[in-house]
């Protein structure tokens, strides 16, 4: 780790704590529009962290755990750099969307360009000026609008070292997921940068469950790597259960859903996830699980169209009851 690390026109020293505002773009009006960034290092070098929320700008949970992490007396930290960026989209956050003003998904546009579109900037800005300089990062998001996810990691459980830090953030269900192209992940190991991609909750809304549960899973891939002091536990934490491969479940009618299971649920083949109706009362579809497996994301919206994706099931290779066991254990834990 460098004495003196450089974003922007910015040097932030050893030991130095600095709230900085990195510019990005211009509007109509020629306003500046400028990353929110906080760095916090310490004196004594170590591991470089990034951690960032609101890269869909509707994804408003990340920012409020970076800012409650942050605001905390006792967050010190003993070795090494954390660099949090709150908003990553800040186009977004402003108008309540996903998307960047150009209407394009920012997670889809690394490693970006300097004379690329609006969101081919942000993206070259945030891996060249932020994701370089990091060894570690955690990418905080939610379900998207009307769909709720358990806070789960997600990671390339392949690569044993993100596994460990996987496992280490301490949430009730890990998922190995394959990188996609053009995504901040993919940007991010090209650059050797080791990458948790943590989700839960809901879009444009605050879920004080999967808040509390991504504090404390930061706080623990922060102590495991040296960057704070280990605090004393209560308890023995438990290891969360590694899901291999997932699936959506879709609507097989147009209708009125009477929804009969919830997150975290374990679910049984042949079981009846939900019932489709008319608005007469008529049953016009059932959505029957194909598999077995764990509840990890649904859709809130009691209204679907046919083709529509309602329920989001993890496939592990333990038994399903077994799982289901350790979510409540580890619920419990966080709450």
């Amino acid at each position: 780790m460098s004495d003196v690390l450089r974003i922007g026109e910015f040097e932030i020293l050893l030991g130095e704590q600095r709230k900085i505002e990195l510019p990005v773009a211009k509007l109509y009006t020629d306003a500046d529009v400028s990353l929110p960034i906080h760095i916090i290092r310490a004196k004594k070098p170590g591991p470089t962290i990034f951690i960032s929320a609101a890269v869909h700008g509707d994804e408003l949970n990340g920012i409020e755990i970076i800012r409650r992490l942050i605001s905390q007396k006792n967050f010190k930290i003993i070795r090494g750099t954390v660099i949090a960026v709150p908003m990553v989209n800040v186009y977004g956050v402003v108008n309540q969307s996903r998307y960047m003003p150009d209407r394009r998904d920012l997670n889809r546009c690394f490693p970006g360009s300097a004379k690329g579109s609006l969101a081919a900037r942000v993206a070259h800005i945030f891996l060249h000026e932020i994701v370089k300089h990091c060894d570690y990062g955690i990418d905080l998001h939610t379900g998207a609008i009307h769909r709720s996810n358990l806070p789960q990691i997600r990671g390339d459980m392949k690569d044993e070292e993100t596994k460990l830090l996987a496992q280490v953030f301490g949430v009730p269900v890990v998922l190995h997921s394959t990188i996609i192209d053009g995504s901040l992940r993919d940007a991010a190991v090209k650059n050797n940068t080791k990458v948790l991609l943590y989700e839960a909750g809901e879009a444009l809304r605050f879920d004080e469950f999967s808040i509390r549960a991504g504090i404390k899973g930061i706080e623990n891939v922060l102590q495991h790597l040296g960057l704070m002091r280990k605090k004393p536990r209560k308890k023995k934490p438990t290891a969360p259960y590694i899901a291999n491969s997932s699936g959506w479940h879709r609507a097989n009618a147009s209708g009125i859903v009477n929804n009969k299971v919830n997150l975290g649920d374990q679910i049984t083949k042949g079981e009846l996830l939900a019932e489709i109706g008319s608005p007469y009362g008529d049953v016009l579809g059932v959505v029957i699980a194909s598999r077995s497996g764990i509840l990890i994301g649904k859709q809130n919206i009691p209204l679907v169209q046919e083709g529509e994706a309602m329920f989001h099931i993890a496939y592990f290779k333990e038994n399903d009851e077994e799982v289901a066991e350790h979510i409540e254990t580890v619920q419990d834990l966080l709450t």
